[in-house]
């Protein structure tokens, strides 16, 4: 492979991993907002919180059925955070190999 083509393929490598990495954080930035806003009762029926409601409450199920909550504390957001943050590392690192 020529420089010039294996630069271009590093772009397009650095380009996926950039994306990547953008869409684990606008989710992760939903989830925020999803776990905050529950606290303010004004706001459950908004169709704003209905939206992030529904991209949100499938995958935080998966842990909720888990670990079951602790003096009325759903700990499972942080847990569910923790395994979004290791999917996006194993995925990059995934793409790192695929790639190189």
């Amino acid at each position: 492979m020529d420089k010039n083509g294996f630069f271009r393929y590093f772009i397009y490598m650095i380009t996926l991993i950039h994306i990547i990495q953008m869409v684990f954080q606008v989710y992760m930035l939903m989830l925020i907002v999803r776990i905050l806003g529950s606290w303010i009762p004004e706001l459950h029926n908004s169709r704003f919180m209905q939206f992030l409601s529904f991209y949100t409450d499938p995958y935080l199920n998966i842990f909720r059925k888990i670990i079951p909550p602790i003096a009325m504390i759903d700990l499972s957001p942080i847990v569910a955070f923790i395994m979004l943050s290791i999917l996006e590392n194993v995925l990059v690192r995934f793409i790192v190999m695929f790639f190189v």
